[in-house]
C-alpha cells in the first residue's frame, strides 16, 4: 500500500511538473492524485469509517484553505475591477524596472509579515499586471514575488500556516521569533534579489505606470473606498483570528461579506448593466477556479501521505539517520518544497516534545525558518507559488530554470546567517 500511494503521488508530481509537454492542466492532474491515494488508502484499510474519518479531518483543514484563497482573490478581483491597484501604482515614480523589482520585493517581504504569504502573493501579483506588460519580465517579477513573501512569512507568527501552527503549539513566540529570523528571512531574499537585479536593464514603458494615460472606469470616490476597505478587510484577518480564536477563512468572509455589502450600496443607483461588472458575482466569474481545484488535488494527497503514516515514518527515519538537529530541519525544509510544510511541521511537532525542545529552542526557530522559506525552491512547493502559478500561469519547469537555483541560494545563505548568529548570540 504505501509503495503503491508514493508511486501514484510521484507519477502525479512528474504530471504537474511536465504540464505543457503532455498538455494535461495540472488541476486534471492533481485532483486526479487526491483520489487515488485516497482511494488506495482505504482499498488496503480494514477500518473504513476511521479513514472516512480522517478524510473529513482533512477536509476541513483544506477548506479553510481554499475558502481563505477563494475569498482573498475575489476581494482582490473586485479592488482590480474598481481599479483601486491604480492607487498604489499612482504612488510608484520610478521608471527603472531595476529599482521596482527592489520595490516590489520589499514591500512583499514585510507586507506578508502583517498578512500572510498566500494573501500578498495574490495582491502583489494583481499589482504587477497593471505595472510590467512585458509578460517575461512580470514573470520573474512574480517569481520573485513567492521568494519574497515566503522570506517574510517566516519571521513573523502571522505569516505562514508553520509558524503559526509553532506559535499555536507553543514552540515559538512573537518575541522570539522576530529577532531571531528577521536577517536570515531578509538575507535569503537579498541573495536571489541581487543577482536577478543584473538581468534587469533599462526602464518600463511609461504608460504601465502614468495612470493619466489609461481610462479608468471608476469614480474617485469608489474607487478609494473599495481599495481601503479591501486592504482593511485582509489586513483584518491576523487581527480577527487573534480576537475570536476562529480559524483566518472566516476572518476573509467577513471582510468578503463586508465588500459585497459595500459594492451593492455604492453602485445601488446604477443600471445592472453599468454595476454588473463592478460586482461580486463578476469578480466571482473572472477568478480562477482551476487554481481553487489544483490546491485541493495537492493538499488531499498529501493529507492521504500524512493519514497513511508515510510523513511520519519518513520523518522518523530522518532522525535515526541523520543525528545533527541541524541537519534534519535543513532536510526537512527542502521537502517541504516537494512536500506541504503544514504536515511536515505537525509531524515534528508530534515527535519532538517541548520537553526535548522548550519553547522558542534553536531547532524550532531553526524549523520555522527552514520549512517557510524551502517551499519557495519549487513552484508548487508552498501556497505562494501555488497563487502565482495559478495566477499568472507560471510553469513549473519555467520556475525550475529561472527562480529554483536562486531561491536556494537564499535559503542556504539564510541558514547559514541564522546558525552564525545563534552561535555568537545564543
Amino acid at each position: 500500500m504505501i509503495l503503491a500511494l508514493i508511486l501514484i503521488f510521484v507519477i502525479g508530481y512528474l504530471a504537474i511538473a511536465f504540464e505543457h509537454p503532455i498538455r494535461l492542466n495540472k488541476a486534471a492532474s492533481a485532483l486526479l492524485t487526491g483520489v487515488l491515494c485516497w482511494v488506495i488508502y482505504i482499498s488496503s484499510n480494514a477500518d473504513k469509517e476511521m479513514v472516512n474519518e480522517q478524510l473529513m479531518h482533512h477536509m476541513g483543514e483544506i477548506s479553510g484553505i481554499l475558502f481563505f484563497l477563494l475569498g482573498a482573490m475575489v476581494i482582490v478581483e473586485l479592488i482590480d475591477a474598481h481599479d483601486g491597484f491604480q492607487i498604489v501604482s499612482d504612488q510608484i515614480s520610478t521608471t527603472k524596472i531595476r529599482n521596482l523589482l527592489w520595490m516590489i520585493c520589499f514591500i512583499t517581504f514585510f507586507l506578508s509579515a502583517i498578512l500572510d504569504n498566500l494573501t500578498t502573493t495574490i495582491v502583489m501579483v494583481s499589482l504587477l499586471r497593471k505595472l510590467v506588460d512585458d509578460n517575461k519580465k512580470r514573470l520573474l517579477f512574480a517569481g520573485m514575488v513567492v521568494v519574497a513573501a515566503n522570506a517574510g512569512g517566516a519571521w513573523s507568527p502571522l505569516g505562514d500556516v508553520t509558524t503559526t501552527m509553532l506559535w499555536i503549539g507553543g514552540q515559538i513566540t512573537p518575541g522570539g521569533i522576530i529577532p531571531a529570523l528577521f536577517l536570515p528571512s531578509l538575507v535569503c531574499l537579498l541573495v536571489p534579489l541581487i543577482i536577478v537585479s543584473f538581468r534587469f536593464k533599462g526602464s518600463l514603458m511609461p504608460t504601465a505606470l502614468h495612470s493619466e494615460k489609461i481610462k479608468l472606469t471608476s469614480k474617485p470616490r469608489d474607487r478609494n473606498v473599495v481599495f481601503f476597505v479591501g486592504l482593511g478587510s485582509l489586513v483584518f484577518v491576523p487581527i480577527f483570528k487573534t480576537l475570536t480564536h476562529l480559524p483566518p477563512f472566516m476572518g476573509i468572509l467577513i471582510g468578503l461579506g463586508t465588500m459585497w455589502v459595500i459594492t451593492e450600496f455604492i453602485h445601488h443607483e446604477k443600471d445592472t448593466d453599468d454595476k454588473d461588472h463592478l460586482s461580486v458575482i463578476s469578480a466571482l466569474r473572472k477568478i480562477d477556479a482551476s487554481s481553487i481545484l489544483f490546491f485541493l488535488g495537492i493538499l488531499l494527497s498529501v493529507s492521504a501521505l500524512q493519514s497513511a503514516g508515510v510523513l511520519q515514518n519518513w520523518a522518523l527515519a530522518l532522525t535515526n539517520t541523520a543525528k545533527s538537529d541541524t541537519l534534519i530541519v535543513i532536510i526537512l525544509g527542502l521537502l517541504s518544497s516537494v512536500i506541504d510544510n503544514v504536515p511536515l511541521v505537525a509531524a515534528a511537532q508530534g515527535m519532538y516534545s517541548l520537553t526535548d525542545f522548550p519553547t522558542n529552542h534553536y531547532f524550532w526557530e531553526f524549523l520555522a525558518y527552514s520549512t517557510g522559506v524551502g517551499g519557495s525552491a519549487l513552484i508548487i512547493g508552498s501556497a505562494a507559488g501555488v497563487a502565482a502559478m495559478g495566477l499568472e500561469k507560471i510553469d513549473f519547469i519555467w520556475y525550475l530554470k529561472n527562480i529554483s537555483i536562486l531561491a536556494l541560494l537564499g535559503f542556504f545563505a539564510g541558514a547559514a546567517i541564522y546558525i552564525i548568529q545563534f552561535n555568537l548570540f545564543g
